[in-house]
């Protein structure tokens, strides 16, 4: 008997779970990112981002997906960086 996906990730509620799927899955297209996900999940994309923020915190997460999650860690990581260098008047680029 193969165990269910709701055992492998009981920790990610659904929405956690659609958020990951959705940011995957996600390429740009003809419609904004905000309008899709107004479409795809009917919250503001203030509220879907305050969602995502926590869902790539968690390590059930990391556990569902970790390719995607580690890319999104490194993106947000990156983009502290670059706001951090521009209070502190230094350039972002490495060398």
């Amino acid at each position: 008997m193969e165990p269910s996906v709701q055992q492998f990730h009981c920790g990610l509620d659904d929405l956690s779970r659609d958020v990951l799927d959705f940011e995957r899955a996600w390429r740009p297209s003809g419609r904004s990112k905000e309008r899709a996900i107004r479409e795809s999940f009917g919250i503001s994309p203030t509220r879907y981002h305050q969602v995502l923020v926590r869902v790539v915190e968690s390590a059930d997460a990391l556990a569902y997906d970790p390719m995607l999650v580690g890319r999104l860690r490194r993106l947000r990581d990156a983009r502290r960086r670059t706001r951090l260098a521009r209070r502190l008047g230094r350039s972002t680029t490495r060398g």
